[in-house]
């Protein structure tokens, strides 16, 4: 049950960090400069936007449902908390709370 909340966590996580993204990258004309991760923000000007983050969020859900295969499941909560912190919160404030 513990692995099921975890991976579903993460999936979300993903989720949400995608679309949060690509509305202030995209839709808020914030540009890719925003974006924390040098690799990503390279990936969008170069790419494409909406390739990058469809990308890079197949990529991280693969991982994450890999890591709930094997059974590492607290490693799977601990990088759901992660993205999160990290990621979620910060574009929650940036969007909605100016």
């Amino acid at each position: 049950m513990f692995g099921d909340m975890a991976i579903l966590a993460f999936f979300l996580a993903q989720a949400f960090d995608g679309v949060f993204t690509y509305l202030g990258v995209q839709t808020l004309g914030y540009g890719p400069s925003i974006e924390g991760n040098p690799l990503l923000a390279f990936g969008m000007t170069s790419v494409g936007v909406g390739a990058t983050l469809a990308i890079a969020k197949a990529t991280a859900a693969g991982f994450g449902a890999l890591l709930h295969i094997i059974s590492v499941h607290r490693v799977v909560a601990a990088l759901a908390v992660l993205y999160y912190a990290a990621a979620v919160v910060p574009w929650t404030r940036i969007l909605f709370f100016g």
